[in-house]
């Protein structure tokens, strides 16, 4: 009986130096996904300004007293 076997050149659990290269790129992808999804958040959460608060006179740097 005889087998015949074909090569697949696209097989990475045959190459370790194809499979490092691939785990490699699939790491990078994370990490800028990652990244560029974080900047995306504090882009989209950023602070809006200074809000118009009341605070009292007796507590200001220099208080007024009536």
């Amino acid at each position: 009986m005889e087998q015949n076997t074909v090569e697949n050149k696209n097989d990475i659990t045959l190459d370790r130096v194809s499979r490092s290269r691939f785990l490699f790129y699939v790491q990078l992808f994370c990490l800028v996904a990652f990244m560029l999804g974080g900047c995306y958040n504090l882009y989209k959460h950023k602070y809006q300004g200074k809000p118009d608060v009341k605070v009292q006179e007796s507590s200001l740097y220099n208080p007024k007293y009536k």
